[in-house]
């Protein structure tokens, strides 16, 4: 009886998005099943290519064509498990993804390229050294060394590094006393860091871990005010996890956040952690996902790609700060990261714990019917108080003729500040050295030509598109009336920084946002620096508003409240108080009292207002109310598609077409179909954008309908227009 398996190629083409049926030939059939990466004929030429055993089929079948046989196994050991080909099918149901895109979150890159296991040869000891038979003192210290460092060091490294003689060496292995082997050798995540003690647990902390230890439900929500200790029962979590023999995630939002989070968690429970985020190597990923398959790391700490770690008796997800917007993924499949860790949760039966001062409307609304267990911690640990809060009106400052980035009060706290020996942090989330530039004689905005949106100032003389990359060199005339009144407008990290350095010229300053961590390792210098006080003040976006423990500062200073509430968003009062809070949090976290400054030319902006507060449930009926009224998440599913073209009659002539096929799919449903209409940014990297939204009660059988007729429409167009379907994206710009 022939055996069959049904085999996922690794193609992006959607045509061949679906299983197709294999014979196993004989002598593969106790070797190959479920989740091994195989070589198939694929296609008329019969052209070998990867694929990845999905299912096995033992029952007879009657085929009405040829079955191809598979070719050969790729690996030793199955790349995917059950559990794994359930989550694929989540994740394809789920985001409209296609199987292939599924299966790459969920294994490095590197194994479809080939890529191994990096070995050298590293000096052991074969027998116990007989001192009398070999008398010589660098033998004898030689063997000593080696006994002690088993294992760690190369024949060149003993003998360039240690100083050792090559002829010592050779002797000692031709005697039988030394012996060299291979071994692998990980190629990132091996510093040590210092013992981080435990810490004595407030009543609120232990609380909250007794709830969780002992309870019976899988999924809980903390609501923890910033410098409420949420970390340390994490790690108390995380401490009895691994202790029941059970192994832990911990994702932050952040690369930011992972320099801190691993030299705590290092410190407390050694160097046999991972580490996963998107700026390790394609080599370093490997290391990490092999180590973690091979059971060798019990605990991982990551940013949202960690998720799909391998991981062996998952009893621990955490999720800090929740609320983030970075756990949603921009790019297929466009899955949001709580909901995977829900899922998971589910087929592994692990605890998922999510924790936030602010946490989104959805989870908050989620624990509120019951879908998670909610736990409150209301009190900063050692009883210290949360910060004084100042918001400042722009506007007078402008009528006292104050033109400059700091209102009076923010410019005197941060001299008293720096007088004091004491750490500041001025948030701006906005990055470059000027938002746009105008001419003020005929109106003329310097725009990228491949973007519809007004490109950005750099003081290394260069225009900026954030959004394509694209630079051109600064013109000092309008290229529309060849006037010289061209003026500089608004402002970004880079002039912040250098009306820092003008006001405050002794001040050290360092500057964290996208352009200064470009490099590998520039978190964590630019972390340390300012952790071990070569910093006085710290300058940065949104990647400094959270998470981060300073016990030395006693100042924020919020520049620019007014960025995130004007974004076009149903979600913008929300984020402008999550962000205002979670930045302000930074303040007072050590023995001194905090002080935050947010300056804001819409002061009564409820968002800030209950920021000041600290009053998370009056921002919560406020939102949660319009929602409702509004029919927005989580009262309703957002599907949004986004459809770009180069061809702009092309690309209007499809969402005509397509509109008409969406509304005769929604005949007689209770849905809304909005557009189509231009995106708001109209045009990005030189294509034409337009969208359709659909809102309603969306289950995923209706999104795949839609995806279905949205791609045999494209079909025709395939190479002239580009789709993208999202379910509640984050961005609808």
């Amino acid at each position: 009886m022939s055996i069959y398996a049904e085999i996922i190629i690794n193609s992006d083409a959607n045509e061949v998005d679906r299983p197709f049926t294999y014979r196993i030939p004989d002598e593969l059939v106790d070797k190959i099943n479920v989740g091994f990466r195989v070589k198939v004929p694929f296609g008329k030429s019969n052209r070998g290519v990867e694929g990845f055993v999905f299912s096995i089929l033992t029952e007879e079948i009657d085929f009405k064509y040829k079955i191809k046989s598979i070719i050969t196994i790729c690996d030793d050991y199955p790349i995917l498990t059950n559990d794994d080909i359930k989550l694929i099918k989540f994740l394809k149901s789920k985001y409209l993804c296609k199987f292939i895109d599924a299966i790459r979150l969920l294994i490095p890159v590197g194994i479809m390229k080939g890529l191994k296991n990096k070995k050298k040869s590293v000096i052991f000891t074969a027998q116990q050294l007989d001192e009398e038979k070999l008398k010589k003192e660098n033998y004898i210290n030689l063997y000593k060394f080696v006994s002690l460092n088993e294992g760690v060091f190369t024949k060149s490294q003993l003998i360039k590094e240690k100083g050792f003689s090559l002829y010592s060496l050779n002797k000692l292995i031709e005697k039988g006393f030394l012996k060299s082997e291979e071994k692998v050798v990980f190629r990132y995540n091996i510093r040590h860091y210092n013992d981080d003690i435990p810490k004595v647990l407030t009543q609120e902390q232990s609380n909250a871990l007794d709830i969780i230890l002992k309870g019976k439900e899988l999924k809980y929500l903390i609501k923890g005010v910033t410098g409420s200790g949420k970390t340390e029962v994490y790690m108390n979590l995380v401490q009895e996890t691994l202790k029941s023999g059970k192994s832990c995630i911990v994702l932050v939002p952040e690369i930011s956040l992972t320099p801190q989070m691993i030299e705590r968690f290092k410190g407390r429970f050694g160097d046999d952690i991972a580490l996963f985020h998107s700026r390790l190597s394609e080599g370093e990923r490997f290391d990490e996902w092999y180590r973690i398959k091979q059971g060798k790391a019990k605990l991982v700490i990551g940013a949202r790609s960690a998720i799909f770690l391998p991981m062996q008796d998952l009893g621990l997800i955490i999720i800090d700060e929740e609320h983030e917007t970075t756990y949603k993924s921009e790019q297929n499949p466009k899955y949001h990261t709580i909901e995977v860790g829900e899922f998971i949760s589910d087929i592994k039966a692990c605890k998922l714990i999510l924790g936030s001062a602010t946490p989104s409307v959805e989870s908050y609304y989620k624990s509120l019917k019951g879908k998670y267990k909610l736990i409150e911690m209301t009190k900063r640990v050692n009883k210290r108080n949360m910060p004084k809060f100042d918001i400042i009106d722009m506007r007078e400052e402008l009528k006292a003729n104050n033109l400059s980035l700091f209102s009076r009060k923010l410019y005197s706290s941060i001299e008293q500040n720096l007088k004091d020996k004491n750490q500041i942090i001025l948030f701006l989330n906005r990055r470059g050295f000027s938002t746009f530039i105008s001419c003020r004689s005929c109106g003329y905005v310097f725009k990228c030509p491949e973007c519809d949106v007004s490109m950005t100032y750099h003081k290394n003389g260069y225009l900026i598109c954030h959004y394509c990359g694209r630079a051109e060199k600064v013109s000092k005339t309008c290229p529309k009336c060849k006037s010289k009144y061209v003026k500089f407008f608004g402002a970004g990290t880079e002039r912040v920084e250098l009306e820092v350095k003008r006001y405050f010229p002794k001040a050290n300053v360092l500057r964290m946002d996208v352009d200064t961590t470009r490099h590998k390792n520039s978190h964590e210098s630019i972390y340390n620096a300012f952790k071990n006080g070569e910093g006085d003040i710290l300058i940065g976006t949104q990647m400094i508003a959270k998470g981060l423990d300073f016990p030395n500062v006693t100042l924020v200073g919020v520049l620019a409240a007014d960025i995130s509430m004007n974004i076009p968003d149903y979600r913008s009062g929300e984020r402008t108080f999550q962000i205002i809070t979670q930045v302000a949090g930074r303040a007072g976290r050590g023995e001194k009292e905090g002080n935050v400054i947010v300056q804001t030319y819409n002061p009564n902006h409820y968002s800030l207002e209950y920021a000041r507060k600290e009053d998370y449930d009056s921002l919560f009926k406020e939102e949660i109310t319009l929602r409702n009224i509004m029919n927005n998440p989580p009262f309703a599913k957002i599907l949004l598609i986004n459809v770009s073209s180069k061809f702009e009659e092309k690309l209007k002539k499809f969402m005509y077409n397509l509109e008409e096929k969406l509304e005769e799919l929604i005949t007689g449903m209770n849905l809304t179909l909005l557009g189509p209409v231009p995106c708001i940014i109209t045009k990005l990297k030189d294509n034409y954008r337009w969208q359709i939204i659909i809102k309603g009660n969306i289950s995923d059988d209706f999104s795949k309908k839609v995806k279905d007729r949205v791609y045999l429409l494209n079909k025709s167009v395939y190479n002239e227009i580009r789709v993208s379907i999202d379910i509640n994206p984050n961005n609808m710009t």
